[in-house]
């Protein structure tokens, strides 16, 4: 019986904590109120990743590349310039989605008067926005959790970072990637108690709103599945038809790469196959070893419209709870939300669950309550998958549009032209020092 409970899987831990939140919270709606400190537990541990793993993340996604944009400073350019237009454009379809089908009406959360007051300070004018970027104190800023200022001052240092040479920089990227893989380390320690603390919020929220909660978590992922087929139809088809790209040939290419990224919910495990299917229709090894690392940092184009439905769909869920402290959130206030997020989901690695820390972070920027992140933690792994396997997709046609652009796709190369490499699923020489 041990052995059987040893071997189950986080997800099936998850579930299972999710089943019994359900049903504590059904049949005993007062108790379920006593187990909100387990979920308070959960959610200061997530919050605790946020400024350390932002940092790292940003300024190795800005400093790390640095001679690599020298030497191919114009590719940099063009590869920068397409993943911000597609990601904003991913952000924009995920908040029309969300906001058509508004999955968070209902939802009503256990939150704190303090939190609601947070959020009424978070209605400011440009000039309060703009002031309230640049931090005064950078351990101050992390000390809050005001995301936008953690960005802002990462950002500068991985600028200046970039024009340091030498074993200086060496040594401050190499310890800064050493800090964000301990806080993906330490990520997935906090993971291991996410089912007692996704089990106590169902059990809180369903106190609170009924079996209700489930519909609308329902609704949240095929909003999240129709925003994506969306995207892919107007956003990514458009761009492979302009630069025409064999959709045929990438179609088989990336199917198995695809269906690693589903099953597995993780980018990194389907990179190599990827790396070397996209090689084998006829893109350039210099152009797929540099595109697609650098877009595991800035083109996630499925955890970035994630982010715009999942955050709108928390405003909802709190406007919901009490709309006299947390009033609906007008346009002007969604765009900056989007704003924020399409800053920090900047140079996260593509792992599970790191979306979730950028989630909270913005949330707690806004003074938004973080009880839906455990929430909507109980369904993550549903949504992962899809999110997973378009970012990989948004990777593989963003190397081969790259490559048209520069003129160096190879339309004669067969489409198995390598096909002992991508059997054995040995990476590319130039793709070991990339992480995602």
């Amino acid at each position: 019986m041990l052995a059987f409970l040893r071997n189950r899987s986080l997800t099936q831990w998850i579930l299972v904590a999710m089943v019994l939140g359900t049903l504590i919270g059904y049949l005993f709606p007062h108790t379920a109120q006593e187990l909100k400190p387990l979920s308070t537990i959960f959610l200061r541990m997530i919050k605790s990743l946020i400024a350390p793993l932002i940092f790292a993340t940003l300024v190795v996604g800005i400093a790390g590349h640095g001679d690599d944009m020298k030497r191919v400073g114009r590719l940099a350019f063009k590869s920068l310039l397409y993943f911000e237009v597609i990601t904003t454009l991913a952000l924009f379809i995920g908040l029309a989605a969300v906001n058509l089908t508004r999955p968070g009406v209902g939802v009503r959360l256990g939150a704190t008067a303090e939190q609601g007051q947070e959020y009424a300070k978070k209605t400011q004018t440009l000039g309060d926005f703009l002031n309230h970027v640049v931090p005064e104190s950078v351990v101050e800023a992390a000390a809050r959790n005001e995301v936008l200022q953690i960005v802002f001052w990462s950002i500068l240092f991985g600028v200046a970072l970039t024009q340091v040479r030498g074993r200086p920089k060496e040594v401050m990227i190499g310890g800064l990637e050493a800090l964000a893989e301990v806080m993906f380390k330490f990520t997935g320690l906090v993971m291991k108690y996410a089912p007692v603390g996704i089990g106590a919020a169902i059990a809180v929220t369903v106190g609170h709103s009924g079996l209700d909660i489930l519909k609308n978590l329902a609704v949240l992922i095929l909003t999240l599945y129709a925003a994506l087929v969306v995207f892919m139809l107007l956003v990514l088809l458009p761009a492979a038809r302009i630069a025409r790209v064999p959709l045929g040939k990438f179609g088989r290419a990336v199917k198995e790469p695809a269906l690693i990224a589903f099953s597995t919910t993780s980018s990194e495990a389907a990179l190599p196959k990827a790396m070397l299917a996209m090689e084998g229709i006829g893109v350039p090894k210099r152009i797929v070893a540099f595109v697609m690392p650098t877009g595991y940092s800035f083109n996630l184009d499925g955890t970035t419209l994630y982010l715009a439905v999942a955050s709108v769909f928390v405003a909802q869920a709190a406007t919901s709870t009490d709309p006299a402290r947390w009033p609906p959130m007008t346009f002007d206030q969604q765009l900056v939300m989007m704003l924020t997020l399409m800053v920090t989901s900047k140079g996260v690695a593509a792992v599970p669950r790191a979306s979730l820390v950028i989630l909270a972070g913005t949330l707690a920027s806004f003074g938004l309550p973080l009880e839906a992140v455990a929430v909507i933690m109980g369904v993550d792994e549903l949504m992962d998958m899809a999110r997973t396997t378009v970012n990989l997709i948004g990777n593989c046609l963003a190397s081969c549009v790259m490559a048209r652009w520069e003129g160096e796709f190879d339309d004669g190369a067969a489409p198995n032209s390598r096909p002992a490499a991508v059997e054995s699923g040995e990476p590319p020489a130039d793709a070991g020092g990339h992480g995602v």
